[in-house]
């Protein structure tokens, strides 16, 4: 049985458990291919490519009620903000975005920032806010006050910690909502030299299917470099859920990954080969 769509937190919005983000190659035909597959969580990434840019645009001609656009941005400024969602939306060819991104944020987002995203809100030009980071303590903080709609982490079988200091301390009803990022470790979990002795390395669709096992990640976003890359990805969504016994051997060797290959150097290796999956 595969995957169905869920509810994104409080948010109420449907989407697939699998996005698709922009950063390392996804073009105009591979965003077409996975909205014809299901997906509908759509990342115009950290890197906002005009070959996604021009996909998006391309499938919200057709699909636009059914999809959830995702526009990011670092800016810290709240006059520049409001200058990327009304850039964005032009070369989008849309009216609103449904997700605004603060990217990069390890400390709570100056006050006047959050005022400026909610005056967007009240204008019809976003619905809703998220926010990624790396510094895992602020989640929760931000939680408290429900300052933002939706959390973008790192999470994967290697790098676990989310689990204990995101997760477990977010609400069991009307929580936010949480997309991982980073599912593959940079690539490193794919890499048959990096296994246990012994241990055969699992596909991109399993490393997915094990963030999605965890009952508080509702999408998992990938990155991916070509055509062939999206398709194994895909194969998570007609795979479904993780059996206890498959989710086992993920952990094990996320321990082994973990241990054994430094993050940095996974990071560097995945953008030299372009090879990189998010």
């Amino acid at each position: 049985m595969g995957f169905e769509r869920v509810i994104l937190g409080r948010t109420g919005l449907s989407v697939s458990p699998i996005g698709i983000a922009s950063s390392y190659g996804t073009n105009e035909a591979m965003v077409e291919e996975a909205v014809d597959r299901g997906v509908n969580y759509l990342y115009w990434g950290a890197l906002r490519t005009k070959k996604m840019g021009r996909g998006i645009r391309s499938v919200v001609r057709r699909k636009r009620d059914d999809l959830v656009i995702v526009a990011h941005t670092t800016t810290r400024s709240p006059r520049t903000l409001s200058k990327v969602v009304q850039k964005s939306l032009g070369q989008l060819g849309v009216d609103h975005i449904d997700v605004l991104l603060l990217g990069w944020h390890n400390k709570r987002p100056d006050a006047r920032l959050i005022d400026q995203v909610a005056k967007l809100k009240d204008d019809g030009l976003i619905r809703f806010s998220a926010l990624s980071g790396h510094d895992r303590h602020l989640f929760p903080e931000l939680e408290k006050d429900k300052l933002i709609d939706i959390f973008h982490v790192r999470y994967n079988a290697a790098h676990r910690g989310a689990e204990g200091e995101i997760l477990d301390h977010l609400p069991e009803q009307d929580g936010p909502g949480v997309v991982s990022f980073t599912n593959t470790r940079w690539g490193s979990l794919l890499k048959p030299a990096n296994m246990p002795p012994g241990e055969s390395p699992p596909s991109a669709a399993d490393c997915y299917r094990f963030v999605l096992a965890h009952p508080k990640v509702q999408v998992a976003v990938c990155g991916p470099n070509s055509m062939e890359q999206l398709k194994e990805d895909l194969e998570a969504l007609e795979l479904g859920p993780m059996s206890e016994e498959e989710l086992d051997r993920m952990r094990r060797i996320g321990d082994h990954v973990y241990k054994n290959v430094n993050p940095m150097k996974a990071q560097l290796t995945g953008m030299m080969t372009i090879r990189l999956r998010t």
